[in-house]
């Protein structure tokens, strides 16, 4: 027999898929659009990949509903205290690169990323040896300034729980304008179909190896297909962090889309011990 939990867990997976289709869907005449636009004018257009990530990326790639139309007459949700400080002056970068960059981490070495934002510093051990490619693209990207000032755009609290950053236009489209293969799928952590608490893994288009650079922290057990490559371990007092921000909600009022706290990264880095 079913238990409650079990049939939690497949409700919340069937509409992490079911809202992952539409947002692939809705790419995919975004792209036919943009296609058309770029013909009529002349212009080349090269777009960076959207990443969502899982149940976390659905908005992927998420966030999920946070496209979700507003009932005509319905309240508008009272917006939860801010949390968390102004950001540090500076501008989000907009650089892209053609290709993933060589890979010249050191495997057998332990890596440490830390993200300096305006609700606290959340810290998190890197899986150098288990996920290489991803790893590299982090120091090279951390190295460029790539995250810094840039907004964590979806918190989901509802059957999933992530925060998802990376991309700088904070829209859950940006990218760096190459991709990364899938790494550590099968990683032990992984059982039943469930990131656990202090995950930090990559969201993605739906597609193999279409990761970017937008990623998601897990702050509580999430069930999600093994699709996302997990490649760090929040701390615990990052969790704490995570934890803050989720409690202030989000914008819809939903459970899934932007942050009510102004999640901002003021410095991203990555270093080597």
């Amino acid at each position: 027999m079913v238990s409650q939990e079990q049939r939690r867990r497949q409700l919340a997976r069937e509409k992490f898929l079911r809202q992952q289709q539409r947002r692939t869907e809705a790419r995919r005449k975004s792209r036919i659009r943009n296609s058309v636009i770029a013909s009529v004018l002349g212009v080349v257009l090269v777009g960076s990949l959207g990443l969502y990530t899982a149940g976390a990326f659905d908005r992927d790639e998420d966030a999920s509903g946070a496209n979700a139309e507003a009932t005509p007459g319905a309240e508008t949700p009272s917006k939860a205290p801010d949390p968390c400080e102004k950001p540090a002056e500076g501008k989000v970068a907009k650089k892209t690169w053609k290709k993933e960059p060589a890979l010249s981490i050191d495997k057998s070495a332990k890596y440490t990323m830390t993200l300096e934002t305006t609700c606290g510093t959340i810290d998190m051990a890197l899986k150098a040896s288990a996920a290489p490619h991803t790893v590299n693209s982090f120091e090279f990207l951390a190295g460029e300034g790539y995250f810094d000032h840039s907004r964590c755009h979806r918190i989901t609290t509802n059957g999933i729980y992530v925060l998802q950053c990376g991309d700088p236009t904070a829209a859950g489209t940006g990218g760096p304008g190459y991709t990364i293969p899938d790494e550590n799928l099968k990683d032990k952590s992984l059982k039943d179909n469930t990131y656990p608490a202090g995950t930090v893994a990559m969201a993605n288009t739906g597609q193999k190896d279409s990761g970017g650079s937008q990623f998601f922290l897990v702050y509580e057990d999430s069930p999600l297909p093994p699709s996302y490559t997990p490649f760090g371990t929040v701390s615990e007092a990052g969790l704490k962090v995570l934890k803050k921000i989720a409690a202030a909600g989000d914008t819809t009022g939903a459970g899934d889309g932007p942050p009510n706290a102004t999640v901002v990264i003021n410095k991203a880095t990555v270093t080597k011990s």
